[in-house]
């Protein structure tokens, strides 16, 4: 009987823990964050990529500049420019913690919905007799989340690398960004 309770608790606490890391290196899928791609040209992609609220800026751009090495090399060009260049940052407040104690679930079920008075109360509001229960309806508290998407716009080209510093020589990029590349885990 244990076994069959423990089960279903461990699988679901994995599933929270998986939710706590930042966005490794993955493709995006309609219930994952991850790079993007499209192209628009034999030579020209629009490339993106899109972090959950724990992968900082400078990851999501850093993987958007390992995406482009990668598809530069994957489409047989030696280099690339970036033509047009974005981050977006999506920033929303999230509340925090809950409007009671959770040891309030042990005492009789009729409190939670008629309070400790005995008259109905919503767990968001004040008493509107003036009576004030702090475990009912006390200000929540709000912390900033915010979410990166980085895309561009590149042009691949194959030789000798341009003179210039808005090319990149793709081999070099993934050479350098490598080892600073998080893949997935599973």
């Amino acid at each position: 009987m244990l076994t069959k309770s423990l089960i279903p608790a461990l699988a679901s606490l994995a599933l929270l823990g998986a939710c706590a890391t930042a966005t490794p290196y993955q493709a995006a899928s309609p219930s994952d964050r991850g790079y993007s791609s499209q192209k628009i040209e034999s030579n020209r992609w629009i490339v993106s990529f899109s972090g959950n609220s724990l992968t900082d800026r400078q990851t999501v751009e850093t993987y958007l500049l390992y995406r482009a090495a990668e598809l530069t090399v994957q489409s047989g060009h030696d280099y690339f420019n970036m033509v047009r260049r974005a981050t977006d940052a999506d920033s929303s407040l999230v509340p925090v913690g809950g409007s009671y104690a959770p040891y309030y679930s042990y005492f009789d079920p009729h409190y939670r919905f008629y309070g400790p008075r005995g008259r109905i109360v919503h767990p968001y509001y004040r008493d509107p007799w003036g009576y004030y229960d702090p475990f009912w309806g006390g200000p929540n508290e709000y912390r900033e989340v915010t979410r990166f998407e980085a895309s561009a716009e590149i042009m691949m080209g194959s030789g000798p690398k341009p003179d210039d510093p808005a090319y990149f020589n793709a081999s070099e990029v993934l050479a350098n960004l490598g080892p600073s590349i998080v893949r997935p885990t599973n």
